[in-house]
């Protein structure tokens, strides 16, 4: 399946001194598989354990020890692959990538090379509005290496063992994207999934998702350049960031008529620069042959599609579904299923309610608030139950929109029952007819001239409302209080 980006906008374009420069982008996201043991042990694969507490004997590449494959960590690695909309391969092969680290006690890695076990795929992103399709070259399975650590000893590096052997899946991206936002929303979007399919956690602050960023730059319409390599970028807003600073050093490089070297570089987001690490490897520097220890991974067409079967419904499909079903924007749909869990809470809220004024209330009252307090949705101090009794009140006049944000505040700080607290604190509007026209009368008999002005200039029942609101507390129901404003003014 060949996915094809849309042309370069002139806006993704990047000024130079002898004219525009587009950048060419491709991505090799790692993400470690969710899994209770390693790739090829039972070790626990437990974050923030003490250093080499989980290592067994095969992550330590003791002489004579197996590995044996995780049947889970391929199950993961074939729904993800499902959930990219690629092709999954029956066969596949591990292969030996050798290369010495400290931190790789075996002196090569176990990955695999020509035959992974998913092929070609597709994502769709969204930039500014416009979609666009980013093609997968490939998904394979690997495992990772140790950790060196060079900060607790001048004279010393120790090595901790704990995340070796750790299954990555590898997703490698067609070199489609053409600026740092569409390289953000790539990432943004396959961590979604991924978190979806429940294959990978996401977490980059725990380095559970990291990204190797490939940038070169061309001139528009000339072949690929030379590619430099960003390995382990690990926040969103880093990857924005080394894109942009890593296009503008190769630019000033080719216009002083210098050339680029193929390297590997780091990001350092406190200096703003890259700094070089290494020279790139090419695949034969690492040597690959299949692994003796491992027979070919083979798989029937039945356990795929039994995985298949059981997918979760995927963030593309849950938008069109709440665009459908609930009458959304494509941007108030794109907001809620950005995280699963929001997905979720926002349907809790939605069921057998209006769907609009659902998300309208989790959207720009309830993000926006978890967002002001630090709050994931997962840990919102306000139910979707509490929340969905607060549209309750309002769906049947029991409370206007201002009393609504005076409940909103009582429940996320003190919690409770909506209706109870409504009963409880007589919060609920003035919805008789006689009330509302008493108090209105009292304010026209008290301000003579702004009744004038009321009738020169119909604007001015807005005065009026506010002036009523006031007098009853903000329970007076809002439309009401226009409809006899309008007759008793003589304002059509």
């Amino acid at each position: 399946m060949q996915a094809k980006a849309k042309a370069t906008k002139t806006s993704n374009l990047i000024p130079g001194a002898t004219g525009d420069w587009e950048v060419v982008i491709g991505m090799e996201v790692h993400a470690q598989v969710a899994s209770q043991s390693k790739l090829f042990s039972g070790s626990s694969t437990a974050f923030g354990a003490e250093p080499n507490s989980h290592v067994s004997l095969v992550d330590a590449a003791m002489p004579g020890m197996l590995p044996v494959i995780n049947s889970e960590c391929i199950a993961q690695a074939v729904r993800t692959g499902l959930g990219l909309k690629a092709a999954v391969n029956l066969r596949s092969v591990f292969d030996r990538k050798n290369y010495f680290y400290p931190d790789l006690p075996q002196g090569y890695q176990i990955s695999q090379y020509k035959q992974p076990i998913v092929g070609e795929g597709e994502i769709e992103i969204d930039v500014d509005g416009e979609a666009m399709r980013v093609g997968i070259e490939r998904l394979h399975l690997e495992q990772d290496a140790g950790k060196s650590i060079h900060d607790q000893h001048p004279d010393y590096s120790y090595v901790d063992l704990n995340r070796s052997g750790v299954a990555l899946m590898e997703i490698v991206s067609k070199p489609d994207l053409r600026s740092s936002k569409q390289a953000q929303a790539y990432v943004t979007k396959l961590r979604t999934i991924l978190r979806y399919l429940g294959t990978c956690d996401g977490d980059m602050e725990k380095g559970n998702l990291r990204a190797d960023v490939n940038v070169s730059v061309r001139k528009p319409g000339d072949g690929l350049g030379t590619r430099c390599e960003i390995k382990n970028v690990n926040s969103i807003r880093f990857i924005g960031q080394a894109v942009e600073v890593e296009a503008r050093r190769q630019i000033d490089i080719l216009e002083d008529g210098g050339k680029i070297d193929q390297e590997t570089r780091l990001f350092d987001p406190g200096k703003g620069e890259t700094r070089s690490m290494r020279s790139k490897e090419e695949a034969h520097d690492y040597r690959y042959f299949p692994d003796p220890d491992l027979l070919p991974l083979e798989m029937t067409q039945q356990y795929v599609d039994d995985l298949k079967q059981h997918l979760p419904e995927l963030p593309d499909e849950k938008r069109a579904r709440f665009m459908k079903d609930y009458g959304l924007t494509a941007y108030d749909a794109g907001v809620l299923i950005a995280e699963r869990e929001r997905a979720d809470f926002f349907e809790a809220v939605a069921k057998g309610r209006d769907g609009k004024t659902a998300a309208n209330w989790v959207i720009n009252e309830l993000l926006g608030r978890l967002n002001k307090d630090g709050h994931d949705i997962g840990d919102s101090p306000l139910s979707a139950k509490q929340l969905g009794g607060l549209v309750d009140l309002i769906a049947t006049n029991v409370i206007s929109g201002k009393i609504a944000k005076d409940l909103f505040e009582i429940l996320w700080t003190d919690g409770g029952d909506p209706a109870e607290i409504v009963d409880a604190r007589g919060m609920k509007q003035v919805t008789d007819t006689g009330a509302i026209e008493k108090a209105i009368d009292e304010i026209i008999a008290a301000n003579p001239d702004k009744v004038e002005q009321a009738k020169a200039k119909p604007s001015m029942l807005g005065w009026f409302v506010g002036q009523v609101m006031k007098s009853s507390g903000g329970k007076a129901n809002p439309a009401a209080v226009n409809e006899i404003l309008k007759k008793k003014l003589g304002i059509a």
